[in-house]
Protein backbone atom coordinates (compact mmCIF):
# COMPACT_ATOMS: atom_id res chain seq x y z
CA UNK A 1 0.00 0.00 0.00
CA UNK A 2 1.44 3.30 -0.90
CA UNK A 3 -0.47 6.91 1.06
CA UNK A 4 1.07 9.96 -0.36
CA UNK A 5 0.46 13.25 2.06
CA UNK A 6 -1.54 14.91 -1.46
CA UNK A 7 -3.75 11.80 -0.82
CA UNK A 8 -3.97 12.21 2.97
CA UNK A 9 -4.41 15.99 2.73
CA UNK A 10 -7.36 15.35 0.15
CA UNK A 11 -8.96 13.50 2.69
CA UNK A 12 -11.49 14.31 5.95
CA UNK A 13 -11.00 12.91 9.05
CA UNK A 14 -14.45 10.49 9.62
CA UNK A 15 -15.91 9.87 12.61
CA UNK A 16 -14.16 6.68 14.95
CA UNK A 17 -16.65 5.11 17.49
CA UNK A 18 -14.51 2.02 17.55
CA UNK A 19 -15.37 -1.09 16.69
CA UNK A 20 -12.47 -1.23 14.62
CA UNK A 21 -9.04 -2.77 14.94
CA UNK A 22 -5.88 -0.13 15.30
CA UNK A 23 -3.35 0.28 12.26
CA UNK A 24 -0.26 -1.69 13.74
CA UNK A 25 2.72 -0.33 13.99
CA UNK A 26 4.02 -2.45 10.99
CA UNK A 27 1.15 -1.07 9.00
CA UNK A 28 1.84 2.44 9.64
CA UNK A 29 4.86 2.49 7.71
CA UNK A 30 3.54 4.10 4.72
CA UNK A 31 1.69 6.53 6.42
CA UNK A 32 4.79 7.48 8.18
CA UNK A 33 6.28 7.92 4.52
CA UNK A 34 3.64 10.60 4.08
CA UNK A 35 4.20 12.38 7.16
CA UNK A 36 7.83 13.70 7.45
CA UNK A 37 9.16 14.56 11.16
CA UNK A 38 6.08 11.94 12.60
CA UNK A 39 7.32 8.90 14.65
CA UNK A 40 5.50 6.29 16.25
CA UNK A 41 5.66 6.47 20.31
CA UNK A 42 7.35 3.52 21.98
CA UNK A 43 4.00 1.82 22.66
CA UNK A 44 3.34 1.95 18.65
CA UNK A 45 -0.26 3.34 19.88
CA UNK A 46 0.61 7.28 18.87
CA UNK A 47 2.23 8.98 16.30
CA UNK A 48 4.59 12.61 17.63
CA UNK A 49 6.06 15.35 16.62
CA UNK A 50 8.26 18.02 17.97
CA UNK A 51 9.08 21.48 17.03
CA UNK A 52 10.78 24.58 18.46
CA UNK A 53 9.23 27.53 18.01
CA UNK A 54 10.80 31.12 17.92
CA UNK A 55 9.15 31.98 21.02
CA UNK A 56 6.47 31.45 23.52
CA UNK A 57 3.88 33.19 21.63
CA UNK A 58 4.81 31.80 18.20
CA UNK A 59 4.03 28.49 19.95
CA UNK A 60 0.78 29.59 20.88
CA UNK A 61 -0.17 31.18 17.66
CA UNK A 62 0.57 27.74 15.90
CA UNK A 63 -1.41 26.09 18.87
CA UNK A 64 -4.39 28.06 17.98
CA UNK A 65 -4.06 27.41 14.03
CA UNK A 66 -3.59 23.65 15.44
CA UNK A 67 -6.95 23.76 17.53
CA UNK A 68 -9.15 25.56 14.64
CA UNK A 69 -8.15 22.42 12.32
CA UNK A 70 -8.79 19.78 14.69
CA UNK A 71 -12.05 21.15 15.31
CA UNK A 72 -12.89 21.44 11.92
CA UNK A 73 -11.64 17.83 11.13
CA UNK A 74 -13.48 16.51 14.39
CA UNK A 75 -10.12 14.96 15.22
CA UNK A 76 -8.24 16.26 18.55
CA UNK A 77 -4.09 16.01 19.32
CA UNK A 78 -3.28 16.20 22.38
CA UNK A 79 -0.79 19.46 22.49
CA UNK A 80 2.27 20.14 24.39
CA UNK A 81 4.14 22.86 25.36
CA UNK A 82 7.66 22.71 27.73
CA UNK A 83 10.40 25.10 28.24
CA UNK A 84 7.99 27.96 26.93
CA UNK A 85 8.89 27.02 23.13
CA UNK A 86 9.56 23.39 22.49
CA UNK A 87 6.15 22.50 20.62
CA UNK A 88 4.86 18.66 20.52
CA UNK A 89 1.82 17.11 19.60
CA UNK A 90 0.63 13.62 19.53
CA UNK A 91 -1.96 12.23 17.42
CA UNK A 92 -4.20 9.09 18.31
CA UNK A 93 -8.18 7.32 18.38
CA UNK A 94 -8.71 7.39 21.50
CA UNK A 95 -11.98 5.43 20.29
CA UNK A 96 -10.10 2.45 19.51
CA UNK A 97 -7.13 2.87 21.43
CA UNK A 98 -4.37 3.41 18.91
CA UNK A 99 -3.39 4.61 15.38
CA UNK A 100 -6.19 4.90 12.05
CA UNK A 101 -6.25 7.01 8.88
CA UNK A 102 -7.56 9.95 10.75
CA UNK A 103 -4.29 10.53 12.70
CA UNK A 104 -2.42 10.20 9.71
CA UNK A 105 -4.77 13.22 7.43
CA UNK A 106 -4.35 15.17 10.39
CA UNK A 107 -0.59 15.17 10.71
CA UNK A 108 -0.16 15.75 6.87
CA UNK A 109 -2.56 18.57 7.35
CA UNK A 110 -0.29 19.58 10.68
CA UNK A 111 2.58 19.44 8.32
CA UNK A 112 1.04 21.98 6.36
CA UNK A 113 0.98 24.49 8.90
CA UNK A 114 3.54 27.19 9.49
CA UNK A 115 5.41 27.96 12.35
CA UNK A 116 7.57 30.75 13.19
CA UNK A 117 11.31 29.49 14.29
CA UNK A 118 14.60 30.52 15.10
Amino acid sequence: MSTTREELTRKKCLPCEGGVDPISPEAAGPYLDAVPGWSLTDDGKRIRREWRARDFMAAIRFFDTVADLAEDEGHHPDLHLEGYRNVAIEIWTHAIGGLSENDFILAAKINDIPLETK
